[in-house]
């Protein structure tokens, strides 16, 4: 059973002055998100990842569609108690000090006083603010806002995690300590939402991703999946290659670029790599590597986000259904 699943989710907001007319910022968004996995939302500012954290979380309410969350209807309260969440730009009590603050979220969820105590203080050396546990929230950096941000949805110790840009305002250090929070809540078997534009830190954490754009979904599907979609080409290293053998590489349309006593091959089409092989043997020149060339997460998101399409790939159309 899929902790979240939603069906045909769209969303649209009245836009204008006098005569206002709908805008529509999500459009039949159907995703199943199982338990246990990270899930990425990817897509530029405005593509809709925002609207959908919300809508899943009912701060802000859909045009149409279901939303189910844990198998039950989204309107059911006490789901909550089992949800924590980080929104894109926390703003908290800026007179408390993160102590203060964690304790007092705590205290929200129904904990004891001794358990919010237990839990602020290991939630503080979990996020890196236990040195500054005692200080008021806003002298906090951007950065460390962010960080009693995620410890404040931690506080319930919550079966689902959805943090809203986690890495946003964070330094190269910050962020590879939210990528180890999210790696130990992953082993912790709790299941993770996160919307990013950040790709490499969805590369690394990711189960699989969905990406949005313009309020449609333009790609889902399992990071390995999608990452194993197909050799974009191979790159082939030889050295000390004749110049007529040169001459016929560029006759079969192969493009070479020489380094020295190196040449550079970028064979797009795999029947070739075979042909640049059998030559190298024939004319006894060296092999010095052959390289795979795959698609990167970057690639995949940059065809689908500037191409607009909505074509479905095949484990596109496979996901789909799973979540219809």
């Amino acid at each position: 059973m899929p902790v979240i699943e939603t069906i045909n989710l769209t969303k649209d907001y009245a836009v204008g002055f006098w005569r206002k007319r709908p805008r529509r910022v999500l459009d039949d968004l159907n995703l199943a998100v199982e338990s246990g996995e990270v899930f990425g939302l990817l897509g530029p500012n405005g593509a809709g990842k925002s609207t959908t954290l919300k809508l899943i979380l009912r701060l802000i309410f859909p045009t149409r569609g279901t939303i189910s969350i844990f198998g039950a209807d989204w309107s059911d309260a006490s789901l909550r108690a089992r949800i924590g969440f980080l929104p894109e730009n926390p703003s908290f009590y800026d007179n408390l000090t993160a102590e203060e603050f964690l304790k007092y979220a705590g205290s929200l969820f129904g904990l004891a006083p001794g358990e919010r105590r237990r839990r602020a203080a290991q939630l503080l050396e979990q996020v890196g603010l236990a040195e500054v546990a005692d200080i008021p929230v806003r002298r906090y950096s951007k950065g460390m806002v962010q960080r009693l941000g995620i410890a404040q949805a931690l506080v319930n110790d919550p079966d689902l995690v959805i943090l809203d840009e986690p890495m946003s305002g964070l330094d190269p250090l910050g962020r590879r300590e939210v990528r180890d929070l999210i790696l130990e809540l992953k082993a912790a078997r709790k299941t993770v939402v996160f919307s990013t534009h950040i790709l490499p830190d969805a590369e690394t954490l990711c189960d699989r991703v969905a990406i949005l754009h313009r309020g449609r979904l333009q790609g889902l599907g399992e990071l390995s999946r999608i990452l194993a979609m197909g050799i974009a080409s191979t790159e082939i290293v030889l050295e000390n290659v004749a110049g007529g053998v040169l001459n016929a590489l560029a006759t079969a349309g192969i493009a070479a670029v020489r380094t020295g006593d190196r040449v550079r091959l970028s064979v797009q089409d795999e029947a070739e790599v075979g042909k640049v092989l059998e030559i190298a043997v024939r004319e006894k020149i060296k092999l010095v590597s052959m390289t795979p060339v795959r698609m990167t997460l970057e690639d995949y998101f940059l065809e689908k986000v500037e191409k607009g399409q909505p074509v479905r790939e095949r484990f596109d159309r496979q996901e789909l259904s799973r979540g219809n």
